[in-house]
């Protein structure tokens, strides 16, 4: 056999690498490439327009400039009541909405993630003790209770936020890991590493959780959006961040007055847009990443 043909064969039998298998799903999902583009483009722009912006000088009140509409005096998106920049609010807003959500989503996948790896792979009591826990927060009234610490707790801040969100929502990834943990558990290769001798940390952590690739990316993303909607909601409700903070749902709750609703739309309906965009750019992205991993396991 000439060194070309071994050359063409041993391409053909090398399975692609992560990368080459991701930009193949993008490129084959027009939908989910735009929404990537979309999503990097926005992420770009509110990051950097944050930098630039000074959030004192955003949250100042200017009632001699109250409920400008946009382009008047050089506010892009007009002003709100206070009189206070809508762009410079949607923009800050975003960005903390964005930190929350992707830092939630972190603290609750380490954390939930880990228990239903122990959980699972090791069984009996202790499997029994950490679902226990794991039952007793599921079923305590969890909105009710952020919205206590949110009303008892003094000087909160966006730190207390995080922390009080991530203590609750953790639960059901360790569940839904742990049942997929069972079943891996029982699987030939993962007997044939105990056998050999390896270290259960590694049969978890190196062997078990790559298996889980595709379910951790989709659990992710679907957790990434629904935080940033978590915090929009409970900010709109006003239990949220504080007020002092510029968030998305701030702007969205100025359309509970009837007239801002129907006639001053500039000051919820970008905030609301923004959201929606978001949602929709992270579900597809999301879906692309799950099917190149799913690629990428079969092809091993």
């Amino acid at each position: 056999m000439s060194k070309e043909n071994k050359k063409q064969v041993q391409s053909a039998s090398t399975p692609p690498g992560g990368f080459r298998v991701i930009a193949r799903e993008f490129m084959k999902d027009k939908l989910a490439l735009a929404s990537l583009i979309i999503l990097v483009t926005v992420l770009l722009a509110v990051f950097i327009g944050a930098l630039v912006m000074d959030q004192e000088q955003v949250m100042k009140v200017n009632l001699l400039g109250r409920y400008l509409e946009p382009g008047v005096d050089g506010y892009i998106l007009g002003t709100d009541e206070g009189g206070k920049d809508i762009f410079g609010q949607l923009i800050i807003g975003a960005r903390n909405s964005i930190i929350i959500g992707f830092t939630i989503t972190i603290i609750t996948s380490i954390i939930g993630i880990s228990v239903g790896l122990i959980s699972g792979y090791y069984g009996g009591r202790l499997d029994g003790f950490l679902m226990r826990i794991v039952d007793f927060i599921m079923i305590l009234p969890v909105t009710m209770l952020i919205i206590v610490f949110v009303t008892v707790i003094k000087n909160y801040t966006i730190y207390h936020f995080i922390f009080i969100m991530s203590a609750f929502y953790w639960t059901a990834k360790a569940r839904l890991f742990r049942t997929r943990t069972l079943s891996e558990a029982s699987l030939d290769y993962v007997n044939a590493s105990k056998t050999l001798g390896t270290s259960d940390f590694m049969i978890m952590f190196r062997e078990i959780l790559p298996n889980l690739s595709s379910l951790i990316i989709v659990n992710l993303t679907l957790n990434f959006a629904g935080n940033i909607g978590i915090e929009t909601s409970l900010t709109y409700l006003g239990f949220g961040l504080p007020s002092t903070v510029p968030s998305l749902g701030t702007l969205i709750s100025n359309a509970r007055n009837a007239d801002i609703l129907e006639n001053k739309t500039w000051i919820w309906l970008p905030a609301a847009i923004f959201i929606l965009v978001m949602m929709l750019c992270i579900n597809y992205v999301g879906q692309a990443f799950q099917r190149a991993a799913d690629a990428k396991q079969r092809l091993g």
